[in-house]
């Protein structure tokens, strides 16, 4: 089976509009309905999160979105069946922990990814030696990307050791904050400028305090594309209609 995320990045592709939202939020079943509304509108990867108990890197609108999709009753499991059942048509990327992958059994959450239709996966908290010796030969074996996360703190060479070891994007966190903190991203260009510099081989998105069209075209400047997560989060809560409002913020967008 294709990896989507592989294939989109293929050429470098410039101007890439990543959306995240927590799985299960606002309602149980938004989940599907948020992704068919993101794949109507255009956007060319979508990142589904999946709620945790203890979201260390997560800021407090991205906690929230978490604390009520698991009141709401959403866990892995139900995931993977919404998804089974809406197969996505644009490249998918779970971002979750450490801890409730390998409690749901690292293989066998590989495999339920592959059969939904899951390109990619983002463990903030998944070090970089347990990657090489635990997870790759896995993740290779469904077709996995894994994505690993550099910060204006990481070094040199450590970003160059994440490009060689990446097969999906680099995602570049603009400061060291958590996600959705109210930093001006114009503190974030120095960074970016920087990484671009480097000329890597693997494409960059940035994210954390992406809000707006001009946070994003700024941010292309310097990378293939951004992410955009608590802000998208803050348009769909307590709206009469997530479609019409998901639909409506990518279009301000882009």
């Amino acid at each position: 089976m294709k990896n989507k995320l592989t294939e989109l990045l293929k050429n470098k592709p410039q101007n890439l509009l990543n959306i995240f939202y927590t799985a299960g939020y606002p309602q149980l079943e938004d989940t599907t309905t948020l992704l068919t509304a993101l794949e109507n509108a255009k956007v060319d990867l979508v990142e589904i999160g999946i709620p945790f108990s203890d979201p260390l890197a997560d800021g407090p609108t991205i906690q929230e979105s978490s604390k009520i999709a698991l009141e709401n009753g959403m866990s892995i499991e139900k995931l993977f069946s919404q998804l089974e059942n809406n197969t996505p048509k644009v490249p998918v990327l779970l971002m979750g922990y450490l801890n409730p992958v390998m409690q749901y059994g690292l293989e066998a959450f590989c495999k339920r990814c592959q059969e939904v239709g899951v390109d990619g996966l983002i463990v903030p908290d998944l070090p970089m030696y347990i990657y090489q010796t635990e997870f790759k030969e896995v993740f290779e074996k469904y077709n996995i990307s894994n994505i690993f996360l550099v910060t204006p703190q990481t070094s040199e060479k450590r970003i160059r050791e994440i490009d060689d070891n990446s097969n999906g994007f680099i995602y570049a966190v603009s400061s060291a904050s958590t996600t959705g903190s109210k930093t001006d991203f114009s503190a974030a260009a120095d960074y970016l400028g920087k990484l671009k510099d480097m000329e890597l081989k693997t494409p960059i998105l940035t994210g954390f305090n992406i809000k707006n069209q001009q946070n994003f075209n700024d941010a292309c400047k310097y990378v293939n594309g951004a992410i955009i997560g608590s802000e998208f989060i803050r348009q769909i809560t307590d709206v009469e209609d997530i479609s019409k409002a998901a639909t409506n913020f990518v279009a301000s967008i882009k």
